[in-house]
């Protein structure tokens, strides 16, 4: 579908054609796999001939809407949705990334992140160099000769500092080195970093864009302008053995601009698997009709709750980057649009003892580890979602003993005032 339409069309139209069936529904092609034509036509599948169904762990009719559509939001040349955000992360690291090579990154980052790129890499022989993304030189310091990737989010998790997008793409590309960065708490309604400079997206699925807890999955999108042919990037110049010797960079015809997001589909997902299922995939595209009604919505709860915090006394500081007096308003400002997300971060008085009182004390706001559903949603991340990290590296991320993490929802924001308010009470 042309990306001459408006978002709020792409978000319902793009990549779904109607079928022999005329179902203006979405069909979800539940299927493992599809039969072949004749053995030619299979041969041709198999060696990029022709496009086309094989298995479901490499494609499905259903997969593919989703991918399309994504691409079209995000101004990307294609996607690859897989299992989860975390799956979509390890297979962008790995489908550029070998033994030896680094990974630059921002240290502000999603726990489990983090320990994929602290402890995991590096069993892989991949070295990850954190630093604080706020000041992009701090990347470019410790570029070298193995480094390979340049990674950050974009809004970091949970202490919502905002990272100059495109700033931190002029340092990779001064280097020749690509810059993937996690936009899940933007999603493209608020933010579009290739538009930036960025050259891969991952999102988690599972967040805003599903938007109502119910599935996990992830997806990829490539902007399909990084030239891959620089003989440092190895797994693109070198015969893969894993793929008939092909060498992605050279060998793929029209479709070597897709060389990334052609390899992720043909080493990493056909091979390891973490592949997103039909029917994940299905409900993923039903949140994302209504992702921006959704969207716009988090991020006015968002705003109001962040101003109520501020003027509560027993709240010690609050984060939110649409407040004129936060670190990352002037970034966000000039970055965003239509708002500035749904994550409002606040450090209680009283310290944890405080915030444990506080979340157990939640009536209408629920106590678990996911963000971005239209419920609004309470957790304390320095005992849950980043306790695997050390206090020090909480503290290197902002990451302190007093600090609640609120996904705001789509309620009445009456009532989520209410909730927060007397559980608040409860702390005195």
């Amino acid at each position: 579908m042309s990306n001459k339409y408006g978002f709020n069309t792409l978000a319902l139209h793009a990549g779904a054609e109607i079928d022999e069936t005329n179902s203006r529904g979405l069909p979800l092609h539940r299927t493992s796999s599809y039969v072949f034509n004749s053995t030619t036509h299979a041969a041709d599948l198999f060696a990029l001939k022709e496009l086309g169904n094989i298995y479901t762990r490499l494609m499905n009719p259903t997969h593919g809407v989703l991918e399309e559509r994504m691409a079209a939001l995000d101004g990307g040349a294609a996607a690859l949705a897989v299992a989860s955000g975390t799956a979509a992360t390890f297979y962008a690291v790995i489908n550029i990334c070998g033994h030896g090579d680094e990974v630059v990154s921002a240290n502000n980052l999603y726990g489990g992140t983090y320990t994929m790129f602290d402890s995991i890499l590096p069993e892989l022989g991949i070295k990850t160099k954190f630093e604080n993304p706020l000041d992009p030189d701090n990347f470019e310091k410790v570029i070298n000769e193995h480094t390979k990737m340049l990674f950050t989010e974009v809004i970091g998790n949970p202490v919502l500092d905002v990272a100059n997008i495109g700033a931190i793409s002029e340092v990779a590309h001064r280097h020749h080195i690509p810059l993937v960065v996690d936009s899940t708490f933007n999603t493209p309604y608020l933010f579009r970093p290739l538009e930036h400079g960025a050259d891969v997206v991952i999102h988690s699925l599972t967040k805003w864009l599903g938007g109502h807890g119910t599935g996990i999955g992830g997806i990829v999108v490539d902007s399909g302008k990084f030239d891959w042919t620089d003989r440092k990037f190895r797994l693109y110049n070198e015969p893969d053995a894993s793929y008939h010797g092909l060498r992605f960079a050279h060998d793929l015809g029209d479709l070597n601009p897709l060389a990334f997001i052609m390899r992720m589909r043909l080493v990493p997902l056909r091979n390891l698997g973490a592949c997103i299922s039909p029917d994940n995939a299905w409900m993923f595209l039903q949140g994302i009709e209504t992702l921006p009604l959704r969207m716009q919505r988090h991020c006015d709860n968002a705003m109001e709750i962040a101003l109520y915090l501020t003027d509560h006394p027993a709240v010690k500081w609050v984060r939110y980057p649409g407040l004129e007096q936060d670190p990352a308003y002037e970034m966000a400002s000039r970055q965003f649009e239509n708002g500035f997300g749904g994550m409002v971060v606040f450090g209680i008085k009283g310290g944890r003892e405080a915030g444990e009182t506080f979340i157990n004390n939640l009536a209408l706001i629920s106590h678990l580890a996911n963000v971005g559903d239209a419920k609004t949603l309470a957790i304390h991340p320095a005992s849950t979602t980043h306790s695997q990290l050390s206090e020090d590296q909480q503290l290197e991320g902002g990451i302190t003993p007093d600090l609640i993490r609120l996904s705001v929802g789509i309620e009445s924001v009456e009532d989520i005032h209410g909730d927060i308010g007397q559980a608040l009470d409860k702390t005195k």
